[in-house]
């Protein structure tokens, strides 16, 4: 082996992990449009449709994006009625993110999307899960 190996783009596996979820991302862009969400907004949702009210810091945890990504993110979805943000009673760092019926109501309409996605992955369901489990190990790590 080389020195200069490790260098090559078809040694690296941080190179595929990219170009494959930007790739996915470009796929869920047209379905998305229909939705007048961005990919992270869509993200933040789905976080939202389960669970409903959140912390700010919860939600960057959950979607491993920091305050600087989330404000702004936050302040589109609000300005479209789809949440709303507000202190916590107990303690006024805290931010409080509650989806709104106007955000609930979208759900339905997005639930068609990971099924249309999953079509073009060409991946057996199993072989979805090892990729979705081994992805999940690396971002443990980090």
């Amino acid at each position: 082996m080389e020195k200069y190996d490790c260098l090559k783009l078809e040694n690296q596996l941080c190179f595929p992990l990219y170009a494959c979820a930007k790739e996915i991302v470009r796929k869920y862009t047209p379905h998305l449009n229909q939705l007048d969400l961005t990919y992270t907004q869509y993200i933040a949702m789905m976080v939202l449709w389960e669970q409903e009210e959140v912390t700010v810091s919860e939600l960057g945890r959950c979607l491993y994006l920091d305050s600087g990504t989330l404000t702004p993110l936050l302040k589109k979805l609000e300005s479209k009625g789809l949440i709303t943000r507000r202190r916590s009673e107990a303690d006024e760092r805290i931010v409080l993110v509650r989806i709104t019926p106007e955000g609930m109501k979208l759900r339905e309409r997005a639930a068609g999307i990971p099924p249309q996605i999953g079509n073009c992955l060409n991946l057996s369901p199993e072989e979805a899960k090892t990729m979705y489990d081994l992805c999940y190990k690396v971002l443990k790590c980090l």
